[in-house]
């Protein structure tokens, strides 16, 4: 396949509110400045940590992270509070920023101050840099109040380091996963993608100095390494060995991806090689290659000729963060033959004239949230009756959708968890029907 591809489809990726989000950073450390360190300034005693600072981000983003440096003799005072200082200083800290945002929710949550802008959330760490310890102590608030010792900047570097090691393929890789994990609903956290990405470079020589052209073939082995990882509670994070916990098993879905960047491998027709890619790696792989500056990004349209299909991505920012699962109940002449997922490992078809009842098996996400469901129909007579569908919808309330197996072909239904205006969580089943 053409290396083009993958290009285009990593500029894809690229944040594209980079401008806000740094507005954003200056504004806060501004204010912070000036109240802590009675300086003017927006660059100063800020960092920007995560997915963000290690520039591993896509665009979508919802979750900001960036550290403000206070001065020591502030840990010193809150370290000796008989109550719980952590907690203390979280509200001096958000006592601050709301003097900068009157109008903007602002909370502290354990360890950091969450400022909820309309587009993404940053959270403020507030720590000290430690130097004995090369890294930033800071409070946390659960349990009574402690402080605990992090080391984002060491992450940052030997993330760095290895990139440079490998022709800038660890970071183009790590940012095609979250397009991955954000389209099939795997819930994995940034630095644990990072983190295991980081690691089969380190075991995986072969790839260091390839290029966009060599994409197809990385993938597979990519994709193979992360479906026969052992389940861990944690890893260790590259460069400060935190524990890195893994919130999901990704494992089967990876296993999947595999199958499936195998099978565009070895496809000798390019629109087939295009179509599967697409299936790994959402409607952020291209369909075509844009040649003009002015021609409009491919990720923000899907080139079917079917018109009244949405996509969650048109509609909310993705950042799959927990795990959700559908399944169905089938009935045929009101007695239940069983749920759907099982008996696909039986059957490849339902018969016609069955009632399906989706429903939501499991669901991790905190409430409050909004619960919303697509169903496609694919196929001659869904096209000729005029039924493809595709259009998302809120649920009503009781956390399922009744539907009929009418049209013969391969459907699909999908369900998204909308969690402050983020689609958090989201999983998919395959519904084949015969006549």
């Amino acid at each position: 396949m053409s290396a083009a591809f993958f290009q285009q489809f990593r500029e894809n990726l690229s944040v594209q509110n980079a401008s806000d989000i740094s507005t954003s950073y200056a504004s806060i450390t501004t204010r912070l400045n000036k109240d802590f360190w009675n300086q003017e300034s927006d660059v100063y005693h800020r960092r920007q940590v995560g997915s963000y600072g290690r520039k591993t981000a896509i665009h979508g983003i919802s979750d900001l992270d960036m550290v403000f440096e206070l001065p020591w003799p502030l840990y010193e005072r809150y370290k000796a509070y008989e109550g719980n200082g952590p907690s203390q200083l979280l509200q001096a800290v958000r006592k601050s920023l709301q003097a900068r945002y009157r109008k903007t929710e602002i909370k502290g949550d354990g360890q950091v101050v969450v400022i909820e802008f309309s587009k993404f959330v940053v959270e403020v760490l507030p720590a000290f840099v430690d130097k004995e310890c090369d890294g930033y102590r800071f409070g946390d608030a659960n349990n009574g109040g402690s402080w605990k010792l992090c080391k984002p900047v060491q992450e940052m570097d030997a993330v760095d380091q290895r990139n440079i090691a490998t022709n800038r393929n660890l970071k183009h890789v790590c940012k095609m996963l979250r397009a991955w994990k954000n389209t099939h609903g795997v819930n994995m956290g940034g630095l644990l993608i990072d983190t295991l990405a980081y690691n089969f470079f380190g075991q995986n020589s072969e790839y260091n100095d390839k290029s966009y052209a060599a994409y197809d073939k990385l993938f597979v082995a990519l994709f193979t390494y992360l479906g026969g990882l052992d389940h861990q509670d944690y890893w260790a994070a590259p460069g400060s060995g935190q524990r890195v916990h893994s919130k999901g098993k990704f494992q089967s879905k990876a296993k999947k991806a595999a199958a499936k960047c195998q099978e565009a491998l070895e496809t000798d027709k390019e629109k087939k090689k295009v179509k599967l890619w697409r299936e790994v790696f959402g409607r952020s792989f291209p369909t075509e290659i844009v040649t003009s500056a002015k021609s409009e990004s491919v990720a923000q349209h899907d080139t079917s000729r079917y018109t009244t299909e949405q996509f969650i991505e048109d509609m909310y920012p993705v950042d799959i963060r927990f795990d959700l699962t559908i399944d169905s109940d089938v009935l045929h002449e009101g007695a239940n033959a069983g749920r759907l997922r099982m008996l696909a490992q039986r059957f490849f078809w339902l018969p016609q004239g069955r009632s399906l009842r989706f429903h939501v098996v499991e669901c991790d996400v905190p409430r409050p949230y909004q619960l919303m469901w697509k169903i496609r129909n694919v196929g001659t007579e869904a096209e000729r009756r005029d039924c493809i569908r595709g259009q998302i919808f809120f649920d009503h309330g009781k956390q399922e959708q009744r539907e009929r197996t009418d049209f013969h072909g391969e459907h699909f239904v999908e369900a998204y968890v909308i969690k402050d205006g983020v689609c958090v969580a989201r999983d998919v089943i395959d519904v084949r029907i015969n006549q």
